[in-house]
């Protein structure tokens, strides 16, 4: 059978959570980044949006159908754990952070700084201002939900692999990144699992640039430090 093929934008959270679940299956892909509403996702995806997938004669949209194939398709470590009870809880933590924290944490939020709207381009601070008690709340939710590490049992399943995208971007803005510092539970499956081979290799290069570059930045400080302290 041909190559699979994912399709989408790599800074998509969607999309980094789909390459996450190959690079966890093992499973070789071709990634080809276009953005929505273009051709090769309007041909597959009925409203235009990412991922989608290719994989010879099947063609898939969102996300969570494309995590469900390459569940079922194909061989390498499980993604669901095959106990009924911990498989539902996968779906259940998945719904939820499909539903309810992606919606405010990302096409709220997020979206009041990447695609503001506003006429010099600044946040949008009255997108942001009301986010922020709806988030502070799901935050705490999230919190005690991650207490063992993981969302369901003692292992990285779909339900992290689904998370850890959104928590990611979370810790790269002012507000969401106070709330992270407050949550230290949430902080803590963050930094454990960002670590992660499946995350690092799929971490968007543009994300990839701006932590070198901050990490640059930090170490240039510490080595100029001493120099400034005698002087």
């Amino acid at each position: 059978m041909a190559d699979l093929e994912i399709i989408g934008g790599a800074p998509s959270n969607y999309v980094w959570a789909v390459r996450i679940a190959c690079t966890e299956k093992r499973v070789p892909y071709k990634h080809t980044q276009v953005m929505p509403h273009t051709p090769d996702v309007d041909a597959i995806h009925p409203l235009g949006k990412i991922p989608v997938m290719r994989h010879g004669d099947v063609t898939l949209a969102e996300s969570r159908a494309i995590c469900a194939y390459l569940e079922r398709m194909f061989d390498g470590p499980p993604l669901v754990p095959p106990d009924p009870v911990k498989a539902a809880k996968v779906e259940q933590w998945v719904s939820l952070v499909n539903t309810s924290v992606d919606p405010l944490w990302v096409r709220q939020y997020l979206a009041a700084y990447i695609f503001p709207g506003t006429p010099d381009k600044s946040p949008d601070r009255v997108r942001i201002d009301a986010a922020l008690p709806k988030m502070e709340k799901q935050f705490a939710v999230m919190n005690e939900a991650v207490k063992d590490g993981y969302l369901v049992g003692n292992s990285f399943t779909l339900a992290d692999i689904n998370f850890i995208p959104t928590l990611f971007y979370m810790s790269r803005y002012p507000e969401s990144k106070e709330l992270l510092a407050k949550n230290r539970k949430l902080r803590a499956y963050l930094e454990k699992h960002v670590a992660r081979k499946s995350v690092q290799e799929t971490m968007p290069e543009n994300i990839k640039a701006a932590l070198q570059a901050e990490q640059a930045a930090k170490s240039q400080g510490e080595q100029s430090a001493p120099a400034q302290a005698v002087g």
